[in-house]
């Protein structure tokens, strides 16, 4: 009579391989319930590989009937990885190349030495013929964690402006306040501003703009512009707001040159937002960053501004040319080096990048 023991043995014995191939069916159901809520490709570790390829290659074909993680044949790339049957590829860059190193230094040192945004630094490479797109630039400067600046949106101007910009100019005073033997003064200057062309005449600054010394300025904007090619006769229409400064002397005196004075409404900036965004221009990138001793000092700062922003600066509402200037210089050889230079004004205030020809 056989044992109790030699009868359990035998019972395991026989269930065995059933239990093993319920269970296997059971994880293999299991496993595709579990992977059909999977969306995309199962991504696995260098690690995982190398497990999955140490329990599968003994299998064989049978594989196939099991492998859920990825394709069969992906499997059989792994293992003729693994053998060392196929190489792996190098990898092509995708997408657009990446833009010159040297483009890129550039873009970073004005903005590092200037803090414009990506407009202003669009308008310099442009003026140096690096042409890239918007895109680039802003992309160089957020790569480096430099700020882009602010966007800035074009601006609506009325039908009166559109039709008389070539002849339009536009006036109003810029008021600073300035150290004298006698204490803190205000000092005045009168801002003209060509609509067209961005061109501005600046005159000299005084302590008492009274009638006649606001009536005289015209007669020093006239020999200005006429020495620099906008003569009175490009001058038909002069724009100006209600201030008490502007007296009948002044509308007098434009009369007297050939030029018709256009009094604004009341409370009306934006039909003199070419002047007023000047000033604001000499305001914030040149006297705000000084401590102004003097009429002298402050006709010295002025002169320094309007010549960088009549020559030098270029703008974006004139297609980043600078004032006066036709069309952008010609651009150089495609395999002329790329050599920017800078000069400075004001110890570094202003600063103005060009390109070296020889």
């Amino acid at each position: 009579m056989r044992s109790p023991f030699l009868r359990l043995l035998s019972i395991f014995a026989l269930a065995t391989p059933d239990d093993l191939r319920q269970q296997l069916q059971y994880l293999k159901a299991e496993n595709e319930i579990l992977r059909s809520k999977i969306r995309g490709p199962i991504r696995v570790t260098n690690e995982e590989r190398t497990r999955l390829l140490k329990l599968g290659i003994p299998l064989g074909t049978r594989l196939k009937s099991l492998i859920s993680v990825v394709k069969p044949d992906t499997f059989a790339r792994w293992v003729r990885e693994a053998r060392g049957r196929k190489k792996k590829k190098a990898a092509h860059p995708q997408g657009r190349p990446r833009t010159a190193e040297e483009v890129r230094e550039v873009v970073l040192r004005i903005a590092r030495e200037t803090g414009w945004g990506y407009t202003r630094i669009l308008g310099e490479l442009r003026k140096l013929g690096i042409h890239v797109s918007r895109g680039t630039v802003v992309n160089i400067l957020k790569e480096a964690k430099l700020p882009t600046g602010p966007s800035r949106s074009e601006s609506s101007w009325s039908t009166f402006v559109k039709r008389h910009a070539k002849t339009l100019w536009a006036c109003d005073f810029l008021q600073i306040p300035i150290i004298t033997p006698r204490g803190i003064k205000d000092a005045f200057v009168l801002v003209f501003i060509h609509v067209e062309s961005r061109r501005t005449y600046v005159s000299p600054s005084t302590l008492h703009p009274d009638a006649a010394w606001v009536a005289h300025q015209v007669e020093g904007f006239a020999e200005a512009t006429e020495e620099g090619g906008f003569g009175t006769s490009d001058c038909r229409v002069m724009t100006r707001d209600n201030d008490t400064k502007f007296g009948v002397a002044f509308d007098t005196a434009l009369k007297d040159s050939g030029i018709r004075p256009v009094r604004l409404p009341h409370c009306s900036p934006n039909l003199n937002a070419h002047v007023e965004r000047v000033i604001q221009s000499i305001q914030v990138e040149c006297l705000e960053k000084f401590i102004v001793m003097g009429k002298r000092h402050l006709d010295y700062l002025i002169h320094e501004y309007i010549t960088h922003y009549n020559t030098e600066r270029p703008h974006s509402g004139i297609g980043y040319r600078r004032p006066g200037q036709v069309r952008f210089t010609v651009d150089p050889p495609a395999n002329a080096p790329l050599q920017v230079k800078c000069k400075a004004r004001l110890a570094g205030v202003l600063r103005h990048y060009y390109r070296r020809t020889g």
